[in-house]
This record gives C-alpha cells, sequence and structure tokens, in this order.
C-alpha cells in the first residue's frame, strides 16, 4: 500500500532511548558524570606591598591586587564559601638581582602568609607560590650566571630558604613553580630538616612556555625581558609532562599540577592516568582573561562558560583547580 502525501506514516522509534536519562533536572543529576565542588577550587590572591586600597588589574576584570587588609578579608570569604584553599603570591615594592624579599620575613607575602592563617585557622588551606620572579629585578624564576643563564642548582639552595621562610610564616603548602630541576626533593629535604614535615608541596609539574599567561605579568608587575623557555616546557611535549609529574611525585610532591589547563587537557589526562597523588591544574590568567572580554561583550554566558570551563578541566581528570573564579563558581553552585 502507498501511503499518500499528507497521511501519517508507521515509525518505529528506538528500544534504546538515552533522552529518558535527560528529561528532567533531578535525572540530570542523577547520572551525572563528572561534577565541581567548591572544596576543590583553589583561589588565586595577589597581595602588593605599600598600596592602601585594592588595585584593578586591567586585563583581569573582577581581580586585584590586595592590600594585607582586603587579603583577610577574601581568604575570610573564601573560608565561608567553602573552598579548598588560597594560593598567595606577592607583589613586592622594590626588587633585586636575588629576589631576597622572598627570603626576608618581612618581605610581602611571607606577611600575607601570616595574615591569612592568622584569619582563617584551619578552615582553608593556605598555600604559596614558591618562586623568585616576582622578586628579582630581571624577572627570571632563578638566580643568575654571570652571562644571564639562570643557574639551575644555585636556585634550588634559594628555594630551599624560601620554603623555610614560608614555613615560618605558617603555610600549609607550598607551591613551587620555577621550573628548576630537583626543586621538589631540595625543597622536601630543606622542610624535614626543619621539621616542617607538615607542609606539603604542590608541585608545578608540567608547567609550559605559554602565551596564555601574559595578564599574570600585569598581576605581579613582572620585570621579565625575553622568555623563560630554557626551564618552562615546549608547548608541544606531551611525554615530558608525564616525564616531570613522575619526577615530583618520586621527589615527595604532595599535589602535581599542569599549568596551564584548558590548552592541555590531555596532559592533564595523561599525567592523572600515570600518578597515584592528586593532580591539580591551573585556569590561568589568558584564559580568564578570554572569557570575560567575551562575555562583556555579549558574546558568550559568562556564568555558563565559566562553569562549563571548570568542569571540563574536572573531566580531563583534575582533583584540583587554581582559579580566578573560584569564588563565582562557589556562588553559582549554591545557587
Amino acid at each position: 500500500m502507498t501511503v499518500g502525501a499528507g497521511e501519517p506514516q508507521d515509525v518505529v522509534g528506538p528500544v534504546i532511548r538515552p533522552r529518558r536519562l535527560r528529561r528532567t533536572p533531578a535525572l540530570r543529576r542523577l547520572v551525572g558524570e563528572t561534577t565541581v565542588q567548591a572544596g576543590q577550587l583553589i583561589l588565586p590572591v595577589f597581595i602588593r606591598e605599600d598600596i592602601s586600597e585594592p588595585v584593578p588589574i586591567s586585563s583581569m576584570p573582577g581581580v586585584v591586587q590586595h592590600t594585607r587588609d582586603s587579603l583577610r578579608a577574601a581568604v575570610s570569604e573564601a573560608a565561608d564559601l567553602g573552598l579548598g584553599g588560597v594560593m598567595l603570591f606577592g607583589v613586592p615594592s622594590s626588587k633585586d638581582a636575588t629576589g631576597s624579599g622572598a627570603i626576608d620575613p618581612t618581605g610581602i607575602l611571607n606577611l600575607a602568609i601570616n595574615d591569612a592563617v592568622a584569619e582563617v585557622g584551619d578552615a582553608l588551606t593556605v598555600m604559596s607560590d614558591l618562586c623568585l620572579d616576582e622578586f628579582t629585578d630581571h624577572g627570571h624564576c632563578g638566580l643568575l650566571t654571570a652571562d644571564g643563564e639562570v643557574d639551575n642548582d644555585k636556585t634550588l639552595a634559594a628555594y630551599a630558604d624560601m620554603a623555610l621562610a614560608q614555613a615560618e610564616a605558617g603555610v600549609d603548602m607550598v607551591g613551587p613553580s620555577g621550573m628548576m630541576d630537583g626543586q621538589v626533593a631540595v625543597v622536601r629535604r630543606a622542610l624535614d630538616a626543619a621539621e616542617h614535615s607538615r607542609v606539603g608541596i604542590l608541585a608545578y609539574s608540567a608547567k609550559y612556555a605559554s602565551a596564555f599567561f601574559g595578564p599574570f605579568r600585569e598581576a605581579v608587575g613582572s620585570s621579565l625581558e625575553g622568555d623563560r623557555r630554557t626551564y618552562q616546557q615546549d608547548p608541544g611535549n606531551v611525554r615530558e609532562g608525564v616525564r616531570e609529574a613522575l619526577l615530583d611525585v618520586a621527589e615527595g610532591a604532595d599535589i602535581v599540577m599542569v599549568k596551564p589547563a584548558l590548552a592541555y587537557l590531555d596532559v592533564v589526562r595523561r599525567v592523572r592516568e600515570a600518578v597515584d597523588v592528586p593532580v591539580a591544574a591551573y585556569n590561568v590568567s589568558g584564559e580568564y582573561a578570554m572569557i570575560e572580554a567575551a562575555a562583556a561583550h555579549g558574546w558568550i554566558d559568562r556564568d555558563a562558560a565559566v562553569l562549563e570551563t571548570l568542569t571540563s578541566i574536572r573531566r580531563a581528570g583534575a582533583d584540583v583547580i587554581l582559579t580566578y573564579w573560584a569564588a563565582d563558581a562557589a556562588r553559582l553552585l549554591a545557587r
């Protein structure tokens, strides 16, 4: 029999209908594979010396360089929101060739650690960047030789001293981020020898020489000229990132990290499969700035894009995410 135009046709529907599990919000929550929770998020915070009020960072809308007073308010809010922690970065008023302000107990970063710990106690994990780049007048992450090369082993000695200064200030976890060979082992030995074995290490294990770090340079007032390609990784290398993470685990890292996140989700996955410690990913300044700029032009739904971005990083395998959206995301998730 021929079915005429406009007459209904028999349609044999599918037996397997995945859409059944998408029908209602409750069903979608029930079968959700990847979740983002406030306790998995770390808020990076910049503290600047010699300012009387927070200073906006033009390339990172909504992010500021904090005073010590506004830092206290920020970490208190982070604790109230249930965030996993904060990562502190110091912005000193003066710099020198050796980054001596990083080791000075009265330097801005060490004072900020003390302020944050005094404000929140154990309610929030207080972490600190362990690197010299914010404190050196040349802007590199280590000490330089006479011909301008970064001296790996002399830098390690400085990192050990910096770790001890941060531990004495009360930090919960240090974040060696300079990509010096052997940095985790040196920091772990120094901490343990000084009876700071409680202090953990979040190792910046696979940190790439990325174009997405641009706004961060403004945030910390970087003095860098040139680049960091002799110590940060080539963006095309995956195996090298996994190798670096495995080395850091062997040297005593408690958490390993991939930085940046979005352009390196494959590296996050490979590292997650290779190690048996928590994996972090840093949703960096350039990634933040791109979405904020697109949202400001009305081109995307900002809040939806923020949560989708963080979900993608979790889906790739990150247990912990450092993100400038940490507080905003916690509020969105609580709705």
